[in-house]
């Protein structure tokens, strides 16, 4: 699938899990698939016309608490998409990091700065860390639900990942110390 149609497949998974907003998916993305995968309003709404257009989901309008909203639904062609997306085999695993990228470049500036930066990013990684490891705890025990274990497993992915980043940050601060 080609890269800017992905997030046409975090609507799809999303939507079939339940109908949402554009707003309520941007909301989900960040709060629990944001530890791997980015999605923005630039690209959510653009991407609902398209499989709106490709009858992959439908709208309807909505009055929620007074206000009119627009809320999509995945339709069965849409899930016949996402079963045929989830059982390709090829995947694209990129990863990018801004703060390696710093860091490959680092000899353009001291020491000082490349710490720093390492510094930032384990803040950020401890954070993260912490909520993965919540959100682990909530799931435990209720594995037998086939969507809840995947959250899991997705989740103790990122608490294995996130650990040995911190591990290899305290690594590469002291070799720079």
């Amino acid at each position: 699938m080609a890269r800017e149609k992905r997030i046409n497949m975090v609507i799809l998974g999303l939507l079939n899990h339940e109908d949402m907003t554009g707003y309520d998916m941007k909301k989900r993305i960040d709060n629990s698939i944001g530890f791997f995968w980015n999605g923005s309003f630039g690209n959510i709404y653009p991407a609902l016309k398209e499989l709106e257009e490709g009858s992959l989901i439908k709208s309807a309008s909505a009055s929620v608490g007074g206000r009119e909203k627009i809320v999509y639904h995945i339709t069965a062609q849409g899930k016949k998409a996402l079963k045929e997306w989830l059982k390709e085999d090829q995947a694209s695993n990129e990863l990018r990091y801004e703060s390696l990228l710093k860091l490959f470049f680092g000899g353009g500036a001291d020491r000082g700065t490349a710490i720093h930066n390492i510094e930032v990013f384990e803040e950020k990684v401890r954070q993260d860390l912490g909520v993965l490891k919540m959100l682990c705890k909530s799931l435990e025990d209720c594995l037998d639900n086939d969507d809840h274990l995947y959250y899991y497993l997705t989740a103790s992915f990122g608490v294995e990942t996130y650990e040995a980043y911190l591990k290899w940050c305290s690594k590469a601060k002291k070799m720079l110390k």
